[in-house]
């Protein structure tokens, strides 16, 4: 079976040893949005993905399927953080900027 975002999101919940209730709750999402990211009956935005990264401590590249190294390693890991902060970032911003349209 290929490897999907909403399987591998799945997989590192349950090798982690987490329900999606604590999960959903620590990422600030509900139980029922978690388990549609999980079932792939819907996908997230940039931000949820940063945070699921930082979450779990893997790169963006593995979480969306992009590459099998799981783990951030040295000085790759600490540009990938940043980066990621960095994309967080703008995303909040992003959504601050939509919610000041609206």
């Amino acid at each position: 079976m290929k490897r999907t975002f909403a399987s591998t999101l799945a997989e590192l919940r349950r090798s982690s040893g987490l329900s999606q209730r604590q999960v959903a709750n620590d990422l600030k999402i509900s139980q029922a949005l978690l388990s549609h990211y999980e079932n792939g009956a819907r996908e997230p935005g940039l931000n949820f993905v940063c945070r699921v990264c930082d979450y779990y401590n893997v790169s963006a590249d593995y979480l969306l399927c992009r590459s099998n190294n799981t783990r951030l390693e040295g000085a790759s890991a600490d540009a990938a953080r940043s980066f990621l902060k960095q994309l967080k970032q703008l995303a909040d911003e992003a959504e601050e900027m939509l919610e000041e349209i609206e």
